[in-house]
């Protein structure tokens, strides 16, 4: 019996990706080069390969892929200024962190996965396509405390406390941090208020849009201090 690791559409290739990319982003302002193209199809090839032996995602059809992790990635490169210096936060297989890097290439990524076998496999994807990816086999704070970013990044990692609380010593590291979340958002807020988390903290939605196949909206949620979003 398959598995949710077991990819679902084997032998694809760029024409493929090209032709269910035109089908789910036709409203995205987006546009990809046909050597960005290939590239993300290598990309996923990698991704799935590894997935057979680890578990690094549970998106493994076509569809999924292109309307789950590549427009994810998408709707973040929007928000992102060029040669912004983004660190991944526990980035998995790579997303958003790799995608972005082959979507946005002025972009400085870096990525950290504290669980080893994960940032081995990310690592070893890294060198495969040659991306400029530095991968730290980390946990984010431990980054934090060696080198500084404009932009934090984070995607199916934990609940807003958690991330608000692990980064809540390092914010002289960084100038914003960026979720991705689902309809939990608000709850996760609620919650992140309580523990006081978000206190001398501004939490904005900067962006909204529909996760096809779903019922529901993902959003992305700008985190940064107030004196900071203050001074903008």
């Amino acid at each position: 019996m398959a598995t949710d690791r077991t990819p679902q559409t084997n032998g694809l290739n760029p024409e493929a990706l090209r032709a269910v990319m035109d089908e789910i982003l036709t409203d995205s302002k987006t546009k990809l080069g046909e050597e960005q193209i290939a590239l993300l199809d290598r990309y996923r090839e990698a991704l799935w390969q590894k997935n057979e032996q680890l578990n690094l995602t549970r998106h493994t059809t076509l569809e999924k892929f292109v309307s789950r992790d590549l427009v994810d990635s998408l709707e973040l490169a929007k928000l992102l200024k060029p040669k912004e210096r983004i660190l991944d936060v526990g980035t998995g297989g790579g997303v958003p962190g790799l995608i972005l890097a082959i979507c946005r290439p002025d972009l400085r990524v870096s990525v950290c996965e504290s669980t080893q076998k994960k940032a081995r496999a990310v690592q070893s994807i890294v060198e495969e396509l040659q991306l400029p990816v530095q991968v730290f086999a980390c946990r984010a704070e431990e980054v934090l405390q060696l080198k500084t970013f404009d932009t934090l990044v984070a995607r199916a990692v934990a609940a807003m406390s958690k991330i608000l609380f692990w980064v809540q010593p390092h914010w002289d590291a960084f100038d914003r941090l960026l979720l991705i979340k689902g309809p939990r958002w608000v709850e996760e807020r609620g919650e992140a208020r309580h523990r006081g988390l978000l206190k001398q903290l501004e939490l904005r939605k900067v962006a909204t849009y529909p996760t096809l196949g779903n019922d529901f909206e993902s959003v992305i949620l700008n985190v940064r201090q107030a004196s900071s979003a203050n001074q903008q």
